[in-house]
């Protein structure tokens, strides 16, 4: 993939939404870990925005630290999408956690064609 490229299944807005889920499960999911024990607001932090970073397909990001296969990437998205959608009604208002389960809706149907795709095993 040539820098700046994407491939046909990660649209800008897809993508965009994705990062928004990726920051609801960033924020939320420590926040909505420190109810059980403050000594779990580090690791959850770490884990949630550490494996999407590192565990990355090769033709899905332009930047691949660990090569992983589609599937595995698409069990690191879940888990970001479950935190996501969960946790903030934990921790946040009614309104909110509402709002954050919305984006995480249309980001997953609109993010289907890639998941698809990756789930194939993400072929060239």
């Amino acid at each position: 993939m040539e820098p700046g490229e994407r491939h046909p299944y990660d649209t800008p807005l897809s993508a965009g939404l994705r990062f928004s889920v990726e920051l609801i499960a960033w924020i939320a999911g420590p926040w909505a870990a420190a109810l059980a024990s403050v000594w779990l607001i580090i690791p959850v932090a770490v884990t949630l925005v550490g494996l999407p970073a590192v565990f990355s397909t090769p033709g899905d990001k332009r930047n691949v630290i660990v090569a992983t296969p589609g599937p595995v990437r698409v069990v690191i998205e879940l888990l970001l999408y479950s935190v996501a959608a969960f946790a903030p009604w934990f921790v946040w208002s009614e309104g909110m956690a509402a709002a954050a389960s919305g984006v995480v809706v249309v980001s997953a149907v609109l993010g289907m064609p890639r998941l698809a795709w990756l789930s194939k095993g993400a072929p060239a």
